[in-house]
């Protein structure tokens, strides 16, 4: 009955994004709310393994998009700037030392997440994120050509 209703209560938000697209904007409330009932129905998590594993998974995913952030604010995007050897081995040397870091904290998320879901159940997560906006995307798509 859980797994019912939460797949509902998924397909009756991805609807809701779909419309608020088509009105031009897009609730980031109920994005998030959409991609939290697509990784709980995906990964087939019981309430109790939700509870404990949303708060897990979200400190570890705001801390991995600032690296992300971080990473992408260290490439040049004016193309006009030059920039010496000498900076620019810098700023690889920084984006190592940033991907180091995100392996770290990944390898704590993973320790911390196992006592809540199986380790089969942590393998599928690495790509919902991914097949997550490949749905939407697809979806955006759909829509444009009706």
């Amino acid at each position: 009955m859980k797994k019912t209703s939460l797949v509902i209560l998924f397909f009756f938000l991805i609807i809701s994004i779909g419309f608020a697209q088509r009105r031009g904007s897009i609730d980031s409330e109920r994005l998030e709310a959409a991609r939290v009932a697509f990784i709980t129905t995906r990964l087939d998590l019981s309430t109790e393994q939700a509870e404990k594993f949303w708060p897990i998974f979200n400190e570890y995913n705001k801390k991995r998009e600032a690296n992300l952030k971080e990473i992408a604010d260290l490439t040049p995007r004016n193309r006009e700037e030059e920039i010496t050897d000498q900076q620019a081995k810098e700023l690889i040397s920084k984006r190592f030392s940033i991907q180091k870091q995100m392996i770290d904290e990944e390898e704590k998320f993973v320790d911390k997440v196992s006592q809540v879901i199986s380790y089969q159940q942590i393998l599928k997560l690495n790509g919902l994120n991914r097949d997550f906006a490949r749905m939407l995307y697809q979806r955006q798509r759909q829509e444009r050509r009706q």
